[in-house]
Parts: C-alpha cells; structure tokens; sequence
C-alpha cells in the first residue's frame, strides 16, 4: 500500500540540516492529512487532522498561507496525541510512504514524535518522493542549481502531468490528494523503476489495465480553511466590539507632549535610505522636534557627522534666538542628538555555517560610554561576525550592555518577527530575555504604516506591555523625508540588488524586496500623534528616554601611540603628569646629531632655527609625531624603499631634514613651515611621505607590526552617487534605454552637480557654465520639464544624487592608535584591505583623536629606482639621485628644448612650450614654473619669462617688496612670500601671518575682509602708500585662488630634476623603466614608444636571449621588450626563462630552449604567445609561421617541439636512465622544421597586436604618417563624441580592421566596419548611397582617408526631442593616393633668429634635389615682435614626395602642407 501525506505547519525551521530532536528549531504541525493507496491506485482510506495548539499558537504569516488561525484550531482540531497514533499505525501498515519535497514533513512529523515521547514509523518506512531528480528531468524547468534544471514545485509537476495548474491551496488535504494524483501517475508512465517499487514483473500491466488514461481526482471536498478562521475571527471581534467604547478621547497628556524620532535611517545605511545628515537635522527642524536619533544599519558611519551637524545647528539656534524676545513663537528649540544603531542579531556571530541575518533590534547610548559600547559592537559585526550582513549575538551585547537603551525593533526584530512567524509564547520568552537584562532601558517599539501585519504585532505587544509591565515607544522607521520621495527610495533598493522597478514586490524567485507602502517618511509631531490616538502613553513615553539621553561630544584631541625612547632620555616627571619631557629630549637630541651630518657649520643662525622649531614642538605638544616619523622613514631606507624628498609645507622645516624625513634643506631654498609660524596653533601637523609605490607595502607592514594590526587602520572612503551615474542608475531601474540613459548623462557637464544645474536661477546660467556646456545644461532642464520616462528618471535622479553608492578605502591614509582601535572608533572591513578601516573618513578621524598618516605610492620613485636599477646592471655605476648635480649642462639643455614627456610634473603639452620659452637654467626657474603652472595663475607666465630673459622691465609695487620677490622677478608666486610680505609691510605677527595664509587658500571672505583693514592701517603708519597697499591687497586676494606652497614646489622640482637628470644622461636606461613603469596600460606604453622614435631610441620586440620580465637595455643601447608584457606569459615563465639563461649561457634554438627550461611554468599558451610577438626571432632558422604549421596532422610544430622536450626532460629524470653508461648521450630525433610561407607584414603586425595588445616592430599606418598628421583634422576617437562636431567635417585616416555586409528588411545593402588609427578603434554604419558609392573601398586591412559629416539626430515629431548625431560619408580615399591628390603647395618654416648660411645651403640642396611642379612657399616669423611674412618662390617647384619630406624632417626644417 501507498500512503501519501502532507502537513501544514506554524512556520519554517531557522535551520534545514538540523535534527529532528531540535524541538526549538523544528516548527509545530496544524494540520495533517493522508491517504491509503492499494498497489493499483485505488483509494482505501483518507484522513485530515487540524491540530489542538498545545502551549503554542498559530503565527499570522503562516495563517496567511494555509488559512488556519489559532481560534479554528482551537475549536475544531483534535489532541496531537490521538492523531499521531492513528497516524503511525497508517505508516505501519503501508509499504511505501510518500510526500512532495517530503524530507520537510518527515521531520515536522519526527519532531513531533519526538515530542510525545512516542515511536516514529517513520523512521523504519520506505520513503518515495515525487520531487526529485527524475521529475526534474522531466519536466525539464531551467534554473536549478549548477546549470541543472531545478525541481519541480507540486503545482508545476500538476501542470506538466494533466496539462492543468494545480493553484497550490496550503491546505493539506488538497495538497495530498494532488501529490497521490502525480504520484500514481508517476507510476502509470513508469517514472518509478520496479526496483524502486519493489514489485515483480507485471505489475505495470496490471496498473495499466486499471488505470488505462491518466489518473483522476479522487474527488474530496476540501474545506476553505481561511473562509472558516475569517468567519470565526470576525464573531469575536463582534462580541469585542460590543464592549469597546467606540469614542477615542485624545487626552491634554499626549497634545503637549514631545514627540521625537527614535528609529531614522541616513544614507550611512548604504543604498537602503535616501536621507542625507543634514536632511536629518533640517526635518527635526522644520517639524520643531527637540531631539532625533540616528540608528543606521550596523554601522556608525555617520554618527560623527551626525554630533557636528546638530553641534553647527544648535549653536546658529543659540544666535538666532538671542535676537528674539522671550516668549516669542519663532523660538526653536534645540536638538539633542541621539546616537544608535539597528543590529542584526543572531544566534552565534562566529557560526557562518549557515545563513543568519539575525533579529533587527535598535539600541540608543545613554552617553559616551554607552556610544563607546555601541561603537565595539559594530566593529565585532564587521571584523568577527560578518556573514553575508554585519552580525552580533546577545553574549556580545551581554558584554557591552552598559548605558545601552533597547528597542524592540521593526518587524525583522526578535518579538515581531516570532509573533509573525513562530508563535506569540516563544515571542513572550524573547521579551522576558531582554526585561531581565535591560529593565526599564528596554523599550516595545510599535509602528502604524497601515499594514496588516503590523497591526497583528502591535495588538500581542500591546498585550505583553500590559502584562509585564514595559513601555511603549512609537517610532516611523524612517527611510526618506518626504512622501514623495518613496519612489526615489524604491529606485535606490533596485539600485542595491540590481533589480528592475518593474518586477513586484514579493519574497521569491520573479520577486523583488521594497518597502509595502510609501509611508516610511519623516512625519510631523501631528501627523505621529493622529496615528497612535488609542495608545497617546506610546507618544508620552519617548520623553523618558529622550531624558535618558545625555548629551556628549565625540572630538576629542589627537592621541599618539606611545614611541619607546632609550632610557637615557626618560625623565621620571612624565609618569606623574602623563608629560613629553622625555620624547622631547630624544627628538632635541635625534635633530642635532642629524644637523651635524646635514650641514658643514652649525651657525648661531641655524641653532636658532632649529631651537625655535623644537620649543614649537614641544609647545602644540607633538614631538611623538616627528619621531613615529622618523622611525619608519628610517626604516623604509633600510629597508631600500626610495623616500621622497617631501611633500607638502613640512619640507620647510629643518627639523624634519635634520631627521631625514625630508631631503631638501629649507635654509638654502628659504623655505618656511608655516605650523611654525604659527605658534599658538595646536592642530596635529600633517606630513605626507612618498613611496615608491613597490616598496610602500614594505613601510606600512613595518608600522603594523611595530604597533600591532590592532592599532593600525586604513581610512574608509564613501563612494557616493555623481549626477552621470544617478542617471544612469536610475535609468537602468526605469528600464530607460541605454542610449537614451547615455545620452541624458551626457548632457551634465563633467565635474558638475543636478542640484547645481536645476537650483540655478536661468539667468544665472550663462555665467556658472562653460558656453559649450550651457546648450546641454538646456536641453536636460527641457527634457525634466516633460512627462515622459526620460523626465521621470531625471527627476528622481536628482533625488538620489549624493547617496552613498559604496564604502572603499582611501588610497593612503593609516591610523596608528595608543591601544585598541576600537577604543577610540568603530571600525569595519572593506573588499580591498586586510586591515581595518575606520567607519569615519579622513574628513573627520583627527577631530576624532585619530593620529592619521598618509603614505603614498609614488610611480615615479620607482622609476627613478628601476633606472639606477639598470645603470647599476649595464655599465656597474652606482647612481645617488640624492646627490645629482644641480648644475648639470645635458639636464638644463633637455628642459630648454622642452622635451619633458615622462619627466614628472613637466610634460604636459603647454609645460613644454612654457619651458622652451623659458629656458631655465637654474633650479629656482623649475621650482617656480612648477608653481605657477600646476595650480596657476598661468596668466602670470608670459610676464615670469619675458623679464627673466630682460625682455619686461621687473616692476615693484614697493620698493620692500624686492627682497622677497626678487627671486621671482617681481612676481608674487608663493604662499611664503605673501606671508613674509604681511610681517615686512605691516608688522604682521607670525600667527597673523599663517592665518592669512591659511584665509587665502580657503577663500574665507570673511577672514579677508577682517584682516585687510588692520593690514591697510598698519602698513600706511610706516608711511607706505595706500593705493599702492590696496592694488597689493587686491592681487593677494586675487592670487589666493592660486596660492601655492613653495616648500611643495620644490620637493616635486627636485623630483623632476632627478628624472630630467636621467633621461638626459642615460635615455636608454630611464625609457626602458619608463615603459616598465607603465607596463600594465597599454596606451601609455604606446605613447612612451613614439618619446623613444623622437629620441632616436630603438625599442625592440622581445627576445628570449635578451628580455628579462620588465623592458631592458641591451649591449648595443637599444631598449628590449619586457616578456611580462606578453599576454598569457607569467612571471614564472619568465623566470625560468631567464635563469637558465644566466646559467648556462644564451639558447641556440627553440629545442635548446624548450629543453632546457621548467615546462611546468611555461604552458603551451606562453610559447604559443612568445612565438607571435617575436621572442623566437632570434633563433634564425625558423620563422614566426613555421611555430604554427602542422604540416596536415592539427599538431603545430611548437606544440611537437613542447612535446619532445617534455619527454627529454623526463628520460633526462628518470632513474631508469642510471642504467645505461653514458647516459648524458642518449638522444631523441628533435621535430622537423617545417616548411611553409612568412607571414606577410599586416598579418605579423596584427599577431603581435593580439598578444601584446600593441604594434611591435612597426604600425600599419607608418608608411603614411605625413598624410594622417598633414590631410586629417581628426581621428576616431572624435566620434566617440560627435555631440562636439556637429556641422563639422572631420577628415581621418585608418586602416579597416572588420567589415560585415548586410541586408536590411527592406532588402538594402549596408555595412558596419571597424577603423583602427594611431589612438584607438570605432565601429561605423553605412547606409543607402553611400553604402553604394563606397562599399568598393570596405575591404579588410585597406589603408583609407574618409572624410565625413556631423549632422544633427533626427528630430521627433511627437516630442521634439533630437536622437544621436548622424554620419554623413563625403569621400573615401586609399591613403595611398591622398599626397598626390591633396598636396599642391609646400610651406617651408623659418623663425627669423634661426636662420644661418649653413641651413640656407642645406635647404636649397634639398630643394634642387627634388626638383617638381608644386608650389613652394617661404614662411618667416618673429616670436618676439609677433611678426610673420609669407614669401612665395616664383622659379623654384618641388616634388613633393615622402622621400622629400623625410629629409627636410631630418634636417629638422619646419614645414606644412597645403
């Protein structure tokens, strides 16, 4: 016999894998049904039990689904006990019992079994499941685990057997009768084996005569479980009604109560609320709330932000309401802020066996202690306890509970939840948990967002308050302010689990997670007390905890980790005051020893400098800081660790170089540490160190292990929503079109803000944007205006700009703390770090008492590294960059012609024109241009140059002036000089002089303002004039947006010398690093190769018996490709490439090779990819082709060559070999070359394209250089952007890489095909006629000139929106013929002070060499006079030829083609 059951239960286990003995884990049975089933189908008994609830009731979420309420359980079920006995007789009796997914309903029924103490038949049956890979095969539904298909639901196997749905009705006795009806006809299609059945031959005959068509329904009335719990519910809530008094009296109590919001979630809740800190505060404002709590998921992110923005607000309220008078009705209140967070809190933080979001509860600091506590809880649940969401257990809370406020959180909390989901008893046993422990710091949270579910909580909770004596709290759980911003916030969460906003709300596969209504905004005092009108004491209560709350700040002073100084300099004072005394000492006594190194003659002068620095320092109270410093800057050395010279306004401080954190001397550059100016300035100083970016991970593991990774941190970065990606965020949610979100994000000018574009008055607009901007700016505050999606996506976009989109860690900023980190801030984890990050960013860790550090990874410091690295390995010189000549000839003349591209800070296109204009010649030049150009002002330079070269007479506003801006002929260029000048000119202190400083670099107005009366006044008492002071003033306050630090200006010059210094006098060597350096970016490496053509620098393709992993230098000076740039090729390849290179000398041929190296480490795919770029190229007898010729058989030669090696190898290995005398002889036939053609030159070019990503020895446009620098005004990557060159023409050149021919729907030719140029590649179309005019010229590998039009997108008639710009084809040409077709003039070029006899009979030389008919064209000009005359040549005609233009390139005579 066959019995087929099923159950429905109170709920889900928490865990599927647990036993059955788990009686906590394992939920209730409420319903079971059965039937009995003879071996040919027939149906001999049913039953259906509901289930007496036994000290437990029947949660609301299950009730939802099978209908059962615990009032119709109670009525008509039946004693647990009777049923399970009846029910294992059933099971007794039957040979097979049988269930859908039945491993659930066995254990719901072990469970229970277990529970009555009773034997379990279960466990003896044999258990048949009709959901289980047979059936998946069958009705074969895709998305099963692994590629598999999944397994079928009852209601889908229904579906696939009788071709109709089965609706699911969770009621047990529908569900039995269906899983019988599948089962059975399971059998009759002989789904089941006999062997599974446990029956003889013919039996299926027998079945089938029975049951000849397929199975029917047996034919039960089922009862509507839910229509009977709805009919019983609805007549006691009559017989309540009855006795309810229907008028609600809002009492005096809870009108003149506060109400304040307890439970808000910020933006800190990453991609979960839209509310910004200042939304926050700004709402508590508008609704007159005297406090507001800011409980974010798990994190504290935003809890220092949160303490600064109420600080900021409550003292402008202390201001504003001082002007009021008593009494007045426009008095604010101010707020008190309230820090929290809303845990997930399971069972075992540490268990991450199985899946466990835990509870939602919300717990609030009492005072800093209590924050204190919150802050090591949410660090735990980052650092121990992360499993899929940040996770603590009620033992950590146990532990951290003190000054702790709980609240029982939102429907994912611990007693909502179990009164939903498992049972109101086990809900009351949580509530007593927490009352135990809390007392009356546990607050009942109830909310009304008019949900159904909500209101079956608040009435239980209701309940407990009364009976146990707790309060209740009403809160909102916030998640944006306005109501109107519930479809912003809805976007966000698509944004978070990149869903569609289309796709329903619902739990599920088809279904997405959102919120059920929009009314989890910021409501008003009213609005909240009209809610909770029938519960006022649950409005009342919130001032108690509000009371509770203390306020507190979280600034606190820097604190240093304590730096162990040699006894010899403790003093015994600082024990009893916590004093420096003896860091002091150690720092005095560290700077002298290193002053006597660094300089010849310690002056009176000098001592006096240094005594100043150090009693400054022991003043703001930070010699630790210079030490920890010095320690690890010492250690990088040590360490070979290239430290930069300095960075930042510290280079002026001979303190620091006297400890070797700098390495230029601020006395003989006259630099100034502004700190020090500054005496009562108390702030951490702040000195950024340079690494090389290789050895940088060697500094920061010294620092960690120094101070334990329990004190050192990385800083957390906040990545928030720019306007672009709001848009395109937003749009992708909408479902918007791509190219239409692309285009929409492309009309936000770059660096720009929505709320900039759309909260700018119109008339305002022409001034805030760029004209080239302001018609996009147009077009998007156009389209917002419609009511079409692409209006929509923009304004919600606007909505969701500046959320935080995701956390990171900041590029090089460290803390080092005195103890535990988490003493001082809560920290997390991020993807990119193993270290801690702190949960506040660098904009707020020092005003936290954070020590903060940066070390940065510099590139350059590596490349100056690597090149002494290789000058050291080629000619055995031990080069010292900190040492180079300042007056080196070949540096100077390098920087004088302007060729400075890989030289740091200097090679951008307008530095070079700067610096051949200039002509520096002194170090002081580099130091000043370096500032005038990084940050500007630019408009200054023309000046800067012409009266270094005498050409501008130097002017001073005031004669005093000059012995400060005498380096800089007279042109203010520093922040140093302005703060020398106030001191000179108007008796300005230090302090004063640093916060003017400080004013122009901040743009503070209204400091400036302060300070320009006092400068005005005391500088006209020494008789100076002031007009002449105010013009002074008013260029200060014009150069404040420039202002730029001479100390840093001159570090980063020094820097540039060093890497001007080598490329001047070792090229080779520094190119080589250079393009090591840049190695992983294939464009630069392209760009670095055109530097070393200019340079007349031969750059290589690799080679196995010269390249080593990065680029070289070989004996001849020419530069080798690095192997590691070879796709496909590791570092172990190379590695046993080139030590058995060393060993044994260079490989003969590639069977040498291919013995001789670790095959292991060299796969097929690293020959394979050698081979194509050229490394084998050295091997003469075997070209590129023949590698890849297989001679018929598919086995291609190197492959053959690998195999033999790899047998050689082994026989060489084996201990068979010992065997046999002179077994160092024994050979193997080496694989024959083949015989086959040379790749033709494209197809070489291209393969090595493939495997290193650029041309090698060559590029396919090279033959045509003059005309694609000549003819073309643009290249390919201009149509990445056509929105730019609308009505233009644009003239390029390329060779076509890809065509495809096509036929539309309406059967006409087009064609899309791909042109490649120097920079990059593009796809283009084209239709209709030009298709016909040109498609001639598309063939692959064709060398074209194409000249096309931009024209405007077509215009939409119903919305007069305008699509993407068009390409019109004006002409195709070969490149081959564009010189003879284009050129008709030669302009030759002569800059009048150039011009000598020698050049003159060089260039007619030239000219009668190639003697033509084309014009010939004289241009001379005047830089200086800014004059230019045009001569043209009546009896001399060229031939303009590639040959012509090639000597006149040579000759380095400008020309230009016409």
């Amino acid at each position: 016999m066959y019995l087929i059951f099923d159950t429905e239960t109170t709920g889900l286990p928490k865990k599927w894998n647990a036993p059955v003995t788990d009686i906590d884990n394992w939920p209730r049975c409420v319903q079971l049904a059965w039937q009995v089933h003879d071996n040919l189908g027939n149906c001999i008994d049913n039953k259906d039990f509901l289930i007496k609830p036994d000290g437990y009731n029947i949660p609301y979420d299950s009730e939802k689904i099978h209908g059962i309420s615990t009032e119709l359980a109670e009525k008509d079920g039946y004693n647990l006990l009777d049923v399970l006995k009846q029910f294992n007789e059933a099971v007794k009796e039957s040979k097979f019992v049988i269930g859908h997914n039945v491993k659930f309903d066995l254990n719901i029924m072990g469970c229970e079994f277990h529970r009555a103490n009773l034997q379990n038949n279960l466990d003896v049956a044999n258990i048949l499941d009709t959901c289980y890979e047979k059936t998946a095969l069958l009705c074969m539904i895709p998305g099963g685990r692994g590629g598999k298909y999944k397994f079928p639901t009852l209601t889908e196997l229904h579906s696939f057997l009788f071709s109709k749905p089965f609706a699911e009705a969770h009621n047990a006795t529908a569900d039995v009768e269906a899983t019988a009806r599948c089962f059975l006809e399971l059998i009759r299609i002989k789904n089941y084996s006999l062997t599974e059945l446990e029956q003889s031959d013919g039996y299926y005959e027998d079945f089938l005569k029975q049951n000849k068509s397929s199975i029917e329904p047996v034919g039960i009335k089922h009862i509507n479980l839910k229509k009977k719990s709805t009919l019983i519910k609805q007549k006691l809530n009559d017989e309540l009604e009855n006795f309810a008094d229907q008028n609600v009296v809002v009492s005096k109590e809870l009108l003149n109560s506060n109400f304040v919001h307890l439970h808000n979630h910020s933006q800190f809740s990453v991609l979960q609320s839209t509310i910004s800190i200042k939304d926050l505060v700004d709402s508590t404002s508008k609704n007159n709330m005297p406090a507001v709590a800011l409980t974010d998921h798990a994190n504290m992110m935003g809890s220092f932000r949160f303490i600064n923005e109420i600080n900021k607000y409550n003292k402008q309220i202390i201001i504003d309401n001082s002007k009021l008078s008593d009494g007045s009705d426009e008095i604010k209140p101010q707020i008190k802020p309230i820090l929290g967070c809303e845990f997930f809190v399971c069972e075992d933080h540490l268990n991450k066996s199985f899946k466990d979001y835990g509870y939602q509860i919300v717990l609030l600091a009492k005072n800093k202690n209590g924050y204190q506590n919150l802050a090591k809880l949410s660090s735990i649940a980052y650092t121990k306890g992360f499993y899929y969401v940040p996770r603590i257990d009620k033992n950590l809370i146990l532990k951290y509970k003190n000054d702790i406020i709980v609240l029982s959180g939102n429907l994912f909390g611990e007693i909502p939840s179990k009164i939903l989901n498992i049972g109101e008893k086990q809900a009351e046993d949580s509530l007593m948990w927490w009352k135990k422990n809390f007392g009356t710091d546990f607050y009942l949270e109830i909310m009304n967002h008019d949900q159904e579910d909500e209101r079956v909580v608040n009435k239980v909770i209701k309940r407990f308050s009364k009976v146990h004596d707790i309060k209740l709290i009403a809160t909102n759980n916030n998640y944006y302010c306005e109501k109107q911003d519930a479809n912003a916030h809805d976007i966000l969460l698509c944004v978070k689990d990149g869903e569609k906003q289309s796709t329903p709300i619902g739990k599920g596969r088809g279904f997405r997670y959102g919120l059920p209504n929009h009314e989890y905004y910021y409501k008003s005092s009213d609005e909240m007390k009209s809610l909770f009108e029938d519960c006022p004491e649950s409005i009342i209560n919130i001032q108690e905890v509000v009371d509770k709350i203390e306020t507190y700040s979280l600034f606190r002073d820097v604190l240093l980790p304590k730096f162990e100084i040699p006894s010899e300099f403790e003093d015994p004072n600082d024990l009893k005051d916590a004093g420096k005394r003896g860091e002091n000492n150690y720092l005095r006594h560290l700077t002298f020893e290193g002053a006597k190194k660094r300089y010849v003659e310690l002056t009176a002068e000098l001592t006096e400098r240094i005594d100043f620095e150090l009693k400054t320092i022991e003043k703001t109270g930070y010699p630790g800081y210079f030490l920890i410093v010095e320690d690890f800057i010492r250690e990088a050395r040590k360490m070979n660790v290239s430290v930069g010279p300095g960075r930042g306004s510290a280079a002026g401080s001979v303190v620091a170089y006297c400890l070797w954190i700098t390495n230029i001397d601020p006395i003989k550059y006259d630099l100034l540490f502004e700190r020090f100016l500054n005496p009562d300035r108390v702030s951490m100083p702040d000195i950024d160190i340079d690494f090389d970016d290789e050895g940088r991970g060697k500094v920061m593991d010294y620092v960690i292990n120094k101070y334990g990774d329990t004190q050192v941190a990385q800083i957390i970065t906040y990545g928030t929503m720019a306007a672009k990606s709001s848009i395109r965020d937003t749009a992708r949610v909408l479902d918007l079109p791509l190219n239409d979100a692309d285009r929409l994000a492309k009309l936000v000018p770059n660096m720009s803000k929505l709320k900039t574009i759309f909260e700018t008055e119109a008339n305002k607009l022409r001034s805030e944007f760029r004209p080239e901007d302001l018609d996009k700016v147009n077009q998007l505050l156009n389209i917002s205006d419609g009511n079409d999606l692409e209006a929509e996506t923009i304004s919600q976009a606007r909505i969701l700009e500046g959320s935080v989109r995701n956390v990171g860690t900041h590029a090089c900023g460290v803390i080092i703390t005195p103890d535990d980190i988490t003493n001082f801030v809560p920290v997390a984890t991020a993807k990119d770090s193993d270290l801690y990050v702190t949960q506040f960013d660098n904009s707020v860790v020092e005003q936290a008492g954070l020590l903060k550090m940066d070390f940065l990874g510099l590139k350059t410091l590596s490349l100056i590294k690597s090149t002494v690295k290789i000058v050291k390995a080629k000619h055995g010189i031990v080069l010292d960059p900190d040492n180079f000549p300042l007056d080196d000839k070949k540096t100077f003349e390098l920087f004088q012609r302007g060729e400075t591209v890989g030289v740091f800070q200097y090679e951008s296109a307008g530095m070079q024109k700067h610096l051949r204009d200039l002509k520096p010649t002194v170090f002081d030049d580099l130091i000043a241009m370096n500032a005038l150009y990084r940050p500007g002002p630019m408009e200054y330079i023309p000046s800067f140059i012409n009266r270094k070269h005498g050409d501008e007479k130097i002017d001073y506003d005031l004669p005093e002036m000059e012995e400060y801006l005498n380096e800089t002929y007279g042109i203010t260029v520093y922040q140093e000089q302005v703060m020398l000048l106030s001191q000179k000119l108007a008796d300005f202190s230090k302090g004063e002089a640093d916060v003017l400083r400080k004013a122009m670099g901040k743009k503070q107005k209204s400091v400036l303002d302060k300070m320009k009366p006092k400068f005005l006044t005391q500088a006209s008492a020494k008789g100076l004039n002031i007009e002449k002071l105010e013009k002074i003033w008013k260029d200060w306050e014009a150069f404040a947006s420039y202002a730029f630090n001479k100390s840093h200006s001159t570090c980063y010059a020094w820097i540039a010398y060093q890497t001007a210094y080598l490329k001047s006098n070792y090229p080779a060597e520094y190119m080589a690093a250079v393009l090591s350096n840049n190695m992983n970016d294939i464009k630069s490496v392209t760009f670095f190769m055109e530097e070393c053509k200019r340079m007349k620098l031969n750059v290589l393709g690799p080679d196995v018996n010269e390249s080593y992993y990065k680029f070289s230098v070989n004996k001849k000076n020419q530069i080798r490709f690095g192997m590691g740039a070879v796709k496909g090729v590791g570092a172990n390849a190379v590695a046993t490439i080139v030590n058995n290179r060393k060993k044994e000398g260079n490989y003969n041929s590639i069977f040498d090779l291919a013995k001789r190296i670790d095959l292991r480490a060299a796969n097929k795919k690293a020959f394979d990819n050698l081979a194509s770029s050229g490394a084998f190229d050295c091997f003469n007898n075997v070209h590129r082709a023949q590698y890849f010729n297989d001679d018929g058989d598919g086995i291609t030669f190197l492959e053959k060559t690998i195999r033999h090696a790899s047998k050689y190898q082994e026989n060489i290995n084996s201990s068979q070999v010992s065997l046999f005398e002179n077994s160092s002889e024994i050979q193997f036939s080496e694989p024959s070359i083949p015989n086959c053609n040379q790749w033709d030159p494209l197809e070489k070019l291209a393969r090595e394209k493939e495997v290193v990503g650029i041309y090698i020895s060559g590029h396919p446009l090279d033959d045509f250089k003059i005309e694609m620098n000549t003819f073309c005004n643009s290249n390919v990557t201009a149509f990445k952007n056509m929105e730019n060159f609308i009505n233009k023409e644009l003239a390029f050149g390329g060779i076509l890489t890809e065509v495809e021919h096509r036929i539309s729907r309406q059967g006409k030719g087009w064609a899309s095909f791909i042109m490649e140029d120097y920079l990059d590649s593009y796809e283009f179309r084209i239709f209709g006629e030009d298709y016909l005019k040109f498609k001639h010229f598309l063939i692959v590998n064709n060398f074209l000139f194409i000249k096309a039009f931009i024209k405007e997108g077509w215009q939409n008639r119903d919305t007069g929106k305008k699509g993407d710009p068009r390409i019109q084809f004006n002409s195709f040409k070969l490149l081959h013929d564009v010189l003879d077709s284009f050129a008709k003039k030669l302009s030759i070029q002569l800059k009048i002070n150039e011009i000598d006899n020698n050049k003159l009979v060089k260039l007619n030389q030239i000219i009668k060499k190639f003697k033509g008919s084309h014009r010939l064209n004289f241009v001379v000009y005047d830089d200086v006079e800014k004059v230019k005359v045009d001569m043209i040549s009546e009896n001399k005609k060229v031939n303009i030829s590639q040959e012509l233009l090639d000597e006149l390139d040579k000759e380095k005579i400008y020309f230009k083609l016409n």
